[in-house]
């Protein structure tokens, strides 16, 4: 076996490895990595996040405190199942932080991707979450359609209000990340629809203080679960593909074939996999047929940096393959065999 490994600086303060091997003359090995080392963000720390979690947490924190001591001192049932409903929210914050921690864990003998999927378990563990919430809120507007309460009173509204506020600004802090990683975003979701249901109750507040409409509390609440619903959906489905190894969503798996197809010298491509190994970081694994190929670590040098240039594509390991009617057919040619 004849083996050399080129090494070269990627981008984002990554880096690739050219790593060829040579069995029988016929194939070669090649990776590139191009590892994220954080997301960019409010602040530094867990995948750039780190702040911002800290701050969320605290907030939310403070707020579920001075929410629970403003119901016990006025005996109200509402601020206090409230607080406990956002003291989850915390602990979603938390789930959502620790995986953010656990997936830039360095990899072990065992663990040889280290925890980088667990941003992944995270972001489909808050998508259940959220729907299960959405579920409760249901079944509370369904009881109050049958047995309507009286509007909430001013210091209920008022705490209310300062939930917005503190909802509001802790789904800021994630807002820029929602788009680029679905654990971040299941964090935004949680935030962003506890400052909907904040605004819900004080919008109910004064609609039945102005009309005396009782139906109004619950029919706002069905509002808030249609709309927490649509934006959870995504997070859902999104998280559940990238769980099963799908193509992560913004990436054209036909653009990526079709670049590897006409690389120099290249006649075949086959046994094409891209997967996310995190909720920020893409794998790729393909099988390049190269007639009469020499070990070129330049080659695969540049095909993962190009990988992780055009399409994001941060740990990418190729092999090649000679061909010819002397060697034997790869097993994993056929496009139904994985």
């Amino acid at each position: 076996m004849k083996e050399r490994m080129a090494h070269g600086d990627g981008g984002n303060g990554g880096h690739h490895h050219g790593n060829d091997h040579r069995h029988g003359g016929r194939r070669h090995h090649g990776h590139g990595h191009g590892h994220h080392h954080g997301i960019s963000g409010a602040g530094g720390g867990v995948g750039g996040y780190g702040r911002a979690f800290a701050i969320g947490t605290a907030l939310n924190l403070g707020f579920v405190a001075v929410e629970g001591a403003a119901g016990f001192l006025s005996g109200s049932l509402a601020l206090l199942a409230d607080a406990g409903h956002n003291l989850g929210d915390v602990l979603s914050l938390l789930l959502a932080w620790g995986g953010a921690w656990l997936s830039l864990r360095r990899p072990t003998p065992r663990r040889t991707y280290g925890f980088r999927r667990s941003s992944i378990l995270v972001a489909l563990a808050n998508a259940v979450i959220l729907l299960i919430a959405v579920g409760a809120i249901l079944l509370e507007a369904i009881r109050r359609f049958a047995e309507p309460e009286p509007a909430a009173g001013g210091i209920v509204m008022a705490v209310a209000g300062a939930g917005i506020l503190v909802n509001a600004a802790t789904a800021w802090l994630f807002a820029a990340g929602r788009h680029g990683d679905v654990n971040v975003r299941g964090a935004f979701l949680h935030m962003a629809a506890d400052a909907a249901v904040s605004l819900a109750v004080v919008l109910a507040g004064l609609g039945i203080a102005l009309t005396g409409r009782q139906w109004i509390d619950p029919a706002m609440s069905l509002l808030v679960a249609v709309v927490i619903t649509v934006g959870t959906w995504r997070l859902l489905r999104e998280s559940v593909n990238l769980a099963l190894d799908a193509v992560p969503e913004g990436i054209d798996r036909d653009a990526v074939e079709t670049y590897l197809a006409r690389l120099p010298g290249v006649t075949e491509v086959h046994d094409l996999h891209i997967w996310g190994m995190s909720t920020t970081e893409t794998a790729l694994t393909a099988h390049l047929v190269r007639p009469a190929a020499e070990i070129d670590d330049a080659f695969l040098a540049r095909v993962g940096e190009e990988l992780h240039i055009r399409f994001g594509i941060a740990h990418a390991t190729v092999q090649i393959e000679n061909g010819g009617e002397a060697a034997d057919p790869c097993r994993l040619a056929p496009a139904h065999v994985v």
